[in-house]
């Protein structure tokens, strides 16, 4: 039921300055629980830790995912912002990452998606959070990243 809710809040006016606000609690509970505990539990989410391409220094935000075989799509929404995350220009520029999910870490290595793959993956995601789709409208100005994030053998 809460994830039903959930999806439905997705599509209010007044959700996303409020889920903005919350990912400061997403970080902490994905560090204190290494993981196993993100987006406050309602969605499908991951900690993705990125290397800083000015900094050098480890970043880590909370998103939602999807898998795709053993792969992890992410959506570079920000929440339909004028610009895109600084966690996806650092894929762009260091695309060695990693996961953290149920108390695991996962070295991942990204790859930015385009043309019908691209399609297929935002068909997969929006699926289950139909918000992107509202986000894609906030930002018609640019054309929102999706990432594939493949485990390193």
């Amino acid at each position: 039921m809460w994830r039903r809710l959930w999806r439905a809040a997705g599509s209010w006016p007044v959700f996303t300055p409020v889920a903005r606000r919350l990912v400061t609690v997403d970080r902490w509970l994905g560090r204190l629980t290494r993981g196993r505990v993100v987006a406050l539990g309602m969605a499908p989410s991951l900690m993705l830790t990125t290397t800083g391409r000015k900094s050098g220094l480890p970043r880590s935000n909370p998103l939602q995912y999807v898998r795709d075989g053993d792969d992890f799509i992410v959506i570079a929404s920000n929440w339909g912002g004028e610009h895109d995350p600084a966690w996806s220009y650092n894929l762009r520029s260091i695309p060695q990452a990693r996961v953290t999910l149920d108390g695991r870490d996962i070295p991942v290595t990204a790859r930015e998606t385009d043309g019908p793959e691209r399609e297929r993956l935002w068909q997969l995601i929006t699926d289950q959070w139909p918000g992107y789709d509202n986000y894609r409208t906030r930002a018609a100005h640019r054309r929102i990243r999706v990432f594939r994030l493949t485990p390193a053998a």
